[in-house]
C-alpha cells in the first residue's frame, strides 16, 4: 500500500536528506581524491547541523546490561560501529536479525569518540561505504584533533 511507505517516511524524518550522504560517498568511490573526501565530510557534517539521524543496529544486552551497538570487524580486525543513511542500506546485510534505532548523527559522533575498542563508525558497511575514523569524526564535529 503506497500510504504506508509515506507514513514511513514521514515518520523517519531525520533520515531524509541523507541520500546527499550516499551520493557523495558514490562520488569519493568513483574519484578517490582527497577533495572528494573533504566534500563528503561536508555533507556529513552539513547533515548533521540539519539535525540528521543514522539507522544503528544494536545487540541485544547480555546478563541485562545496556544495549551494545552492533560491530563490523574489518579485515585488519579492527572493530568499527555500522551504521546506516537509510533503511535499504541496512538491509542489505541482513544476515541476522537486528534491532535498529535513529541516532542523532552529532551524538552519535560524540560517542564515538569517546569509545574504546572502537575505531570509528563505518557509514553503510555493505555499499556505499564511509569508514569515519575517530580523525575524521573530529573534523566532522569541528574539533582539532
Amino acid at each position: 500500500m503506497i500510504m504506508e511507505e509515506k507514513d514511513t517516511e514521514l515518520r523517519d524524518e531525520g533520515l531524509r536528506g541523507n541520500e546527499k550522504i550516499e551520493e557523495a560517498i558514490a562520488g569519493l568511490q568513483q574519484e578517490p581524491t582527497q577533495e572528494m573526501l573533504a566534500h563528503a565530510l561536508t555533507v556529513v557534517r552539513r547533515r548533521m547541523k540539519e539535525n540528521g539521524q543514522l539507522i544503528v543496529a544494536v545487540d541485544p544486552p547480555a546478563g541485562g546490561g545496556q544495549l551494545l551497538l552492533q560491530t563490523v570487524k574489518t579485515s585488519d580486525s579492527k572493530l568499527w560501529w555500522a551504521a546506516f543513511t537509510g533503511f535499504e542500506e541496512e538491509l542489505r546485510g541482513s544476515d541476522r536479525v537486528k534491532s535498529t534505532f535513529l541516532a542523532d548523527m552529532g551524538q552519535l559522533f560524540a560517542t564515538a569518540l569517546q569509545a574504546d575498542g572502537v575505531e570509528g563508525i563505518i557509514l553503510n558497511p555493505w555499499n556505499r561505504t564511509l569508514m569515519l575514523e575517530k580523525e575524521l569524526i573530529r573534523i566532522i564535529l569541528g574539533q582539532q584533533g
